[in-house]
């Protein structure tokens, strides 16, 4: 099982926030951290820039990387979003497992179950 950890940058914690539940929600993630308060530098269009960000990073498998950045990248505000992979080498056994578990397709529920 190879898991990822996506960083990425957003504008405000308003758009993380968006992001980071849309990720979440499509099951594209199994969680997302928000870090506020993050300075960039960086250039931009020939010129140096300066500018506060808040910082995603997002837990996912291997497997959905692509849609991860598909999704941020039609979400963002951003024309090139900083959406980056990162492999996870080693963690706990059973985080690992949940990741692999939370960002699996959802399975319908059978309607001739029901509960007790």
């Amino acid at each position: 099982m190879q898991n990822r950890l996506v960083y990425i940058t957003a504008g405000s914690m308003d758009e993380a926030r968006k992001i980071g539940r849309a990720l979440v929600a499509e099951r594209l993630v199994a969680c997302v951290n928000l870090i506020d308060g993050m300075t960039s530098i960086y250039r931009w269009q020939g010129a140096i820039e300066e500018g506060n960000e808040v910082v995603v990073i997002a837990k996912t498998t291997a497997g959905r990387v692509g849609a991860v950045v598909e999704r941020v990248t039609a979400l963002h505000s951003y024309t090139v979003p900083c959406v980056v992979a990162i492999p996870i080498e080693s963690g706990n056994p059973e985080f690992m497992k949940w990741i692999a578990r939370e960002t699996a397709p959802a399975v319908p529920s059978d309607p001739d179950q029901s509960a007790a």
